[in-house]
């Protein structure tokens, strides 16, 4: 049985300058062939770079991104795998503060919380509702989301207020 081609987009939120020509590097190694990325000054963080790459290849290349492209500091990404008749999707999100976070995805995009995570989360809870919130927002990846946010709204054209506190 052949194996399905799935699809994806690895969105790289900010990157080092210095950084860039090695994850062209890295993802194209994963895709097996030479990748051009058309990167972006990404406005949240001054000197950072940004930039989004749609791509194709056997079920499992979004698991590959994710792994060439974990190790370096100072770097933000998404990598989303979309699902094929065969094969679930995935999303990984990675941030210097948090590390990477994997979440299984289904065909409208929704992250999908495995029976097991949620026998362990209401284990761990036990009859707390706040231990039992906490956990499955571990699972959901609603830290990465909100650490990620201002970085994916900065690509949307869109300007992004900082609001600075005062007194």
């Amino acid at each position: 049985m052949a194996t399905p081609i799935a699809r994806g987009v690895v969105y790289i939120h900010s990157a080092p300058r210095a950084l860039c020509p090695h994850l062209e590097w890295a993802v194209g190694r994963s895709l097996g062939r030479a990748v051009n990325f058309e990167w972006q000054d990404q406005p949240v963080l001054h000197g950072a770079r940004r930039t989004e790459y749609y791509w194709e290849g056997p079920a499992g290349t979004g698991a590959a991104l994710a792994t060439a492209i974990r190790g370096w500091e100072h770097l933000r990404f998404e990598v989303t795998e979309d699902p094929t008749p065969r094969s679930d999707g995935g999303r990984w999100m990675h941030t210097p503060d948090l590390g990477i976070h994997y979440a299984q995805m289904d065909s409208a995009g929704n992250v999908v919380i495995p029976e097991d995570r949620v026998r362990y989360a209401m284990e761990i809870a036990g009859s707390d509702p706040f231990e039992l919130r906490r956990e499955l927002d571990v699972a959901l990846g609603s830290a990465w989301d909100q650490e990620l946010e201002a970085f994916r709204t900065a690509g949307d054209d869109s300007p992004v207020v900082w609001l600075h506190q005062v007194g």
